[in-house]
């Protein structure tokens, strides 16, 4: 049985294991040792559409799409990311963690590249559909990664860390993309092609570093002392976060016939329609607002440098509270009203539209890590473990789907439906946050005080 042990009972925390079915034993964890162990585990382990649109350089004109096969563009990416994310957690497994990550890396850097190369429908739309199925193992098996190191309670913040990396990326890529847009010409190149290119490039370099020194599991690496790597193993036992187990095709039926599985799976979808719609459509959206050219391209940035403090805050709160489906149904129900209000704002309302799509884009981001770490602490075998978390953001790639056909380019700059629609979604997210939440604490209830199984 896993019992949830809150940070105040860490004094006289311990682990009841067993160890490959034979005799159990009791391995009692040192508080200080397993904080000094964190630290040193913590220190290891959209913008080219719109840039140089007034000149007319920018992609959609460059390559003479419709506003059609732009959307058509975007969405072969997440047909591949829908289809490829549970396989690439098996291949983690497989090939272990260092070398498919980097594998994907490099992979997806070359793709990036690629896309500076495009001139046609047809090649954006092949090349996107590689580079969403390159990319589509990186974060969820970077979240199943976490399983084998992390207890439940320490997960929110480290998915936090992970996601607001990337709403930096985000907000860099604003910034990188201003500073590019000056580059428009340069070798007889439009500055969304050098967007492309100089993006990748890293990407392809870095690979080679995480080969190097990306640590595979507790039990490998080097870097731990014999002490830590007996605490680091021993700490998680009884968890599903076994690095080594198999699957079973029994695992396998039991979690794709668990309902309530499906229930987080939902409330992601219901997540990742504004995640997507935002990340895709920021710039169009600054445009709307009264930036155009490179100024939207900047404008981008506060946003997601804001959603990047409230995201790692909102998963601190919730792995120090463990009120993980608390912190993500709070974010979804602030996002919610923030994009009624975005929709019911006059279009001319620059200002006052600015300052919302803040609340919007920072909440609905920073729903997303408790999720994450309330479906895993809740996953009980490592088959769960291996199949759930893939599943649950292919699912989520349906919401992102949706996602890339709700702002329609003939409702700017006001974009009621996208809005309005976003609102939808993250309200209807909020619901079922609680629902579930709700049907653990009664299911912990039938279990009695010291049996709880059901994180919350």
């Amino acid at each position: 049985m896993v019992h949830d042990v809150g940070n105040s009972d860490l004094e006289k925390a311990s682990v009841e294991y067993k160890d490959d079915g034979q005799s159990s034993e009791e391995y009692v964890v040192d508080p200080v040792a397993e904080r000094r162990l964190l630290r040193k585990l913590d220190t290891r382990v959209g913008n080219a559409k719109v840039l140089n649109d007034v000149s007319g350089d920018d992609l959609q004109q460059t390559i003479h799409l419709s506003n059609q096969e732009y959307t058509t563009a975007l969405m072969v990416f997440l047909v591949a990311y829908f289809i490829f994310e549970t396989p690439s957690n098996y291949m983690l497994k497989a090939f272990r963690p260092s070398r498919w990550i980097a594998f994907l890396m490099f992979s997806w850097g070359v793709m990036t590249i690629c896309l500076g190369a495009a001139t046609s429908f047809g090649s954006l739309a092949a090349v996107r559909f590689l580079l969403g199925m390159f990319e589509a193992g990186l974060f969820p098996g970077l979240v199943y990664f976490l399983t084998f190191w992390y207890k439940p309670n320490e997960r929110a913040m480290r998915i936090a860390c992970i996601l607001a990396c990337a709403t930096l990326g985000l907000a860099f890529g604003g910034a990188l993309a201003y500073g590019i847009g000056q580059m428009n010409g340069a070798r007889g190149l439009q500055a969304w092609r050098w967007l492309f290119i100089l993006e990748g490039i890293p990407s392809c370099v870095l690979a080679f570093l995480v080969l190097a020194v990306f640590p595979d599991y507790p039990e490998t690496v080097g870097w731990l002392s014999n002490e830590e790597r007996e605490l680091a193993t021993k700490r998680l036992r009884g968890l599903a976060s076994s690095a080594h187990s198999k699957i079973t095709w029994e695992e396998a039926k039991r979690t794709l016939k668990e309902w309530r599985l499906y229930i987080h799976y939902i409330i992601y979808i219901c997540i990742s329609v504004p995640f997507s719609s935002l990340s895709l459509f920021s710039p169009s959206l600054i445009s709307g607002l009264g930036y155009t050219g490179l100024r939207a391209q900047l404008f981008t940035v506060p946003p997601y440098a804001v959603a990047f403090v409230v995201t790692v805050t909102v998963s601190w709160l919730s792995d120090k509270y463990e009120k993980r489906s608390l912190g993500a149904a709070s974010c979804m129900l602030i996002s919610g009203i923030a994009f009624i209000v975005e929709g019911s704002l006059a279009p001319t309302a620059f200002k006052a539209r600015y300052g919302v799509l803040f609340l919007a884009s920072s909440f609905s981001f920073g729903s997303i890590p408790p999720l994450l770490s309330w479906l895993t602490a809740n996953l009980q075998t490592t088959g769960a473990c291996t199949l759930g978390v893939p599943m649950n953001v292919s699912m989520g790639a349906l919401g992102q789907i949706m996602g890339v056909y709700i702002y329609k380019a003939n409702e700017a700059p006001g974009y009621k439906t996208g809005h309005f629609t976003n609102a939808a979604f993250s309200l209807l997210g909020t619901v079922l946050c609680l629902v579930l939440r709700a049907v653990y604490v009664r299911w912990n209830l039938k279990l009695g005080p010291n049996e709880r199984k059901w994180r919350v």
